[in-house]
């Protein structure tokens, strides 16, 4: 199998590392923490304007038409940069949601907005009791002479706080556990009977807990067939899990080449640390770690659009064990390598494994995905 990038792909690949490079130095991501939506209002025009907000969707709703491999490259170049930016909220999973499900016209009043910049979405799905299983769904959504009502909560909602729409899953039928009877809502952020409580989360980004009371949405409000989004909804979750994946190899691949050159610098007993044969061996295992961890990536890109739903998900959840796996080792080796300043705020990082801490609870822990996989019967 051909790994090489085409030309196109390797200029999308060195315009956003530059990008990233000169915009995104740790310093500078402390500024963005403290303005007011909790990241960068100028890098997400950027991001608008080199293409990277439409970079998914079809060139006729602004977009470029890409796919996975794009993906993957923009999001581990941003796991690099630990961005603060809700771009897998906005367009990995908002936008690809409404690019599967909705129709021609909900494209097209939807996705050239996020292309543009002018509109942020959230994912509003989770909920307090449904833990990590994607069709248990209690939000409601009864018919009525106008559309739809909604009523329910929705917990962890990335960005939730700072969305323009929620793309909301509520149930019109069936058990509350059961894959059939869900369905997808487009719902005003200010819409009557929403209300948000925002707040940050350890990885310097923002989450909400979501509450829909007598939420009245149109009937042209709903995506797709009403009831049967079970399968968009995994689809949506897979890409995501996949998109996670290649930000947290980009953020191995800085923190392992900061602890190298921690260890080439600092100097103990007269020697640079690097130079102690035991710290070899263990700067040799994290990237033995890292190497593992960017073969499953291509491996979860390239199933992404798998057509067997089954053997997708098997290749996702075993690219997430390895994943969470290599995240945790290398965050906690890195961490140990560069003793105390490893464990303050002041320096960059600790800031990563924040991140791999919070990726590892983002669609299932490591558990529910190794325990998914054994029920699957394994990727044999």
């Amino acid at each position: 199998m051909d790994f090489d990038y085409s030309d196109e792909q390797k200029m999308l690949k060195e315009g956003v590392e530059r990008l990233i490079t000169e915009r995104y130095q740790f310093e500078s991501r402390k500024k963005y923490l403290k303005e007011e939506p909790g990241y960068s209002l100028a890098m997400w025009a950027q991001y608008a304007d080199m293409g990277l907000l439409g970079l998914p969707f079809e060139e006729r709703h602004g977009g470029s038409g890409g796919g996975a491999v794009e993906t993957m490259i923009v999001m581990e170049a941003f796991g690099r940069g630990l961005i603060l930016e809700p771009y897998l909220a906005t367009v990995v999973l908002g936008g690809r949601t409404v690019q599967l499900a909705g129709n021609e016209a909900q494209r097209a009043a939807i996705l050239p907005k996020i292309a543009n910049g002018s509109l942020k979405l959230a994912f509003a799905h989770s909920e307090p009791e449904s833990r990590y299983n994607l069709a248990d769904v209690s939000c409601t959504a009864k018919r009525d002479a106008d559309g739809w009502i909604l009523d329910g909560t929705k917990s962890f909602v990335a960005h939730g706080d700072r969305a323009d729409k929620l793309v909301v899953s509520a149930r019109i039928g069936g058990d509350r556990r059961g894959r059939d009877g869900i369905a997808l809502f487009l719902v005003d952020a200010k819409a009557p009977g929403v209300s948000c409580r925002g707040y940050p989360t350890q990885d310097g980004l923002r989450a909400a807990e979501i509450k829909l009371a007598g939420v009245k949405v149109g009937s042209n409000d709903a995506l797709g067939d009403p009831g049967k989004a079970a399968a968009v909804i995994e689809r949506v979750v897979d890409g995501a899990l996949a998109a996670i994946a290649a930000e947290a190899v980009g953020a191995m691949s800085a923190a392992h080449e900061i602890t190298i050159d921690y260890l080439k610098t600092r100097k103990q007993f007269g020697a640079a640390i690097g130079s102690f044969q035991a710290l070899q061996h263990r700067a040799v295992d994290l990237f033995v770690q890292l190497e593992q961890a960017r073969s499953m990536v291509y491996f979860a890109t390239m199933s992404v659009d798998d057509p067997d739903p089954a053997e997708r998900s098997k290749a996702i959840s075993a690219a997430t064990v390895q994943i969470r796996k290599s995240g945790k080792f290398i965050g906690q080796q890195c961490i140990q390598l560069h003793g105390g300043i490893g464990m303050t705020l002041e320096y960059k990082i600790g800031h990563y494994f924040k991140r791999f801490t919070a990726m590892e609870s983002t669609f299932g822990d490591t558990d529910h995905h190794l325990a998914a996989l054994a029920r699957a019967g394994g990727l044999s």
